[in-house]
This record gives C-alpha cells, sequence and structure tokens, in this order.
C-alpha cells in the first residue's frame, strides 16, 4: 500500500475540515461517514492529482456529491 505524502495529508485536512464546516458537523464525523464508505482512500487520495487542482468549493460540492451518492447507495444518513 502507498503511502500518502505531507501534502495530501494537508490536503485531505483541509478537504475534511472545509466540508466539514459547510455541512455544519465536525470534522471527526465528516472523517468517520468518509472512511465508512472507503471514501477517504478512493476520492482523497486516489483522486488527490485531480482534486488538489481544483477550488476548495470545488473540492468541498465533490466531497458533498460522493457522500451523498455512498449514502443513498448503502441506504445510510442524508
Amino acid at each position: 500500500m502507498a503511502t500518502t505524502s505531507i501534502q495530501q495529508t494537508q490536503f485531505i485536512t483541509l478537504a475534511i475540515g472545509a466540508t466539514a464546516q459547510r455541512m455544519g458537523i465536525t470534522a471527526t464525523e465528516l472523517h468517520n461517514r468518509l472512511k465508512q464508505h472507503g471514501l477517504v482512500r478512493r476520492l482523497l487520495i486516489d483522486c488527490y492529482d485531480t482534486l488538489h487542482a481544483e477550488s476548495i468549493d470545488g473540492v468541498v460540492w465533490n466531497v458533498q456529491e460522493a457522500l451523498k451518492n455512498w449514502d443513498a447507495k448503502e441506504g445510510g444518513q442524508q
């Protein structure tokens, strides 16, 4: 398994923090929900090269949409 770089870790922290703030939940709660669906790896790490070039609003939108879609797919919380 590949390790994440410092830049990736900083990006993940920023993405989770900004998205959680926009959603009105804690970063821990959002991280747990993303982790439940495997989205920390599949979205934030695996798509790092694409996402880190986006604006923070674009990243937040992508995280929210991915979470919404996976929650709906798996019958999770909305």
